[in-house]
């Protein structure tokens, strides 16, 4: 997968991840081999769109502030995203994909609670 598609299926609203089909596990962002197993054998699967946040920070050096964070993803690679509609956040709290969209049609995974009830 190239950084190409990965942007354009944003616009779908979809996460990919990597799969290493040899040593079965989920990476991100994509790579020509797994990290794990340095296998070659990688299919591209959507992600569940869950995870719980590692690690976070808020700036408030921002006009607004906005929080940034490490979420471990259900399928357990880390990504690096923006917390939204979260007034304090906590590490291992749940957290589910959201997304912000941009002016030219892709859209920006960031993460909101998964118990905000929508």
């Amino acid at each position: 997968m190239t950084e190409q598609e990965w942007w354009a299926a944003t616009r779908d609203r979809r996460l990919l991840l990597q799969f290493c089909l040899t040593c079965r596990r989920f990476q991100h962002y994509p790579r020509v081999v797994c990290t794990g197993c340095g296998g070659a054998e990688l299919e591209i699967r959507d992600a569940a769109g869950t995870g719980v946040i590692d690690s976070f920070t808020t700036v408030v050096r921002a006009e607004t502030p906005y929080t940034i964070a490490r979420v471990r993803l259900a399928e357990g690679p880390i990504l690096l995203t923006q917390l939204v509609d979260l007034p304090d956040p906590r590490c291992d709290l749940p957290v589910r994909l959201a997304w912000r969209a941009q002016p030219d049609g892709r859209h920006l995974p960031v993460f909101r609670s998964a118990d905000d009830g929508l």
